[in-house]
């Protein structure tokens, strides 16, 4: 298994199957899972093929897709896949969506792949290999404060304490004066951001692996660092996360770490 053979077969999934995404933009054909989590047509198609390309050409790994769920409980080449990040925005014609696509091996993941169809950018990385945009190479931000900060988060369904922890965490960093909050609703394109500079960080406290596995690997290998949201180290089953560029790490934590409400 040679991670450069698979990111190769990760952008080509990432790409082909980003043709459904824009075929469909605008007429999504919406089933609701929810009323605030949504699912449609294009995440179905997407990801039966993307599914179809990663097991043609590796059929003895195994698959978890944010549409299929799981193929096996091995983590041991384990492939995990959001055919569509930020469903709810693709379903109400918001140009802000991607696909996200991981390669995880003995739980870590090598190969990370977040494609952009509408602005045709393609982020990509490998573990120890670095990160890229459209194949140059990409950094975090420089930034070392928190004033000078502009920091992504997300809302989870759930609209109860969850909802309220979030909302507290933002109040204290407008206290502590941050330059702005965005909530773009896709954490992998958040997470791609952080990676290349445009945030300075992102924390969500419900998540998927799917949602993260390879936007965690491109904020690591751009300099960032990440971690759950309580400050431990990042695991693929985590379900939590704060990113940063890695400088203002330690004060973006105090102040919207779970254990800090």
């Amino acid at each position: 298994m040679n991670n450069a053979a698979i990111l190769e077969i990760a952008k080509e999934a990432a790409l082909r199957s980003a043709e459904i995404l824009t075929h469909y933009f605008g007429n999504a054909g919406i089933t609701e899972k929810s009323t605030q989590d949504l699912v449609t047509q294009a995440d179905i198609e997407a990801e039966e093929l993307i599914r179809q390309i990663i097991l043609s050409a590796f059929p003895d790994h195994d698959f978890l897709g944010e549409e299929s769920g799981a193929s096996s409980s091995s983590q041991t080449a384990l492939w995990v896949v959001d055919p569509l990040d930020g469903t709810n925005n693709y379903a109400h014609g918001i140009p802000q969506f991607s696909n996200s696509i991981a390669f995880v091996r003995d739980g870590v993941p090598e190969v990370g792949v977040v494609y952009d169809p509408l602005r045709n950018e393609l982020f990509h990385a490998i573990r120890n290999g670095g990160a890229f945009l459209n194949d140059r190479p990409i950094h975090v931000s420089a930034a070392t404060e928190l004033k000078r900060s502009i920091i992504s988060t997300g809302f989870y369904y759930d609209r109860g304490e969850m909802m309220s922890r979030t909302l507290a965490a933002i109040h204290r960093l407008f206290e502590d004066n941050i330059r702005g909050i965005r909530r773009f609703g896709s954490a992998a394109l958040d997470l791609a951001w952080v990676a290349c500079g445009r945030f300075e960080g992102f924390f969500e406290y419900q998540l998927s692996p799917w949602d993260y596995a390879a936007g965690s690997l491109l904020v690591q290998e751009a300099g960032g660092q990440c971690v759950d949201r309580n400050g431990r180290p990042l695991e693929l089953n985590s379900g939590s996360m704060i990113a940063s560029n890695g400088k203002i790490h330690p004060s973006l934590v105090n102040l919207v770490a779970w254990d800090r409400q």
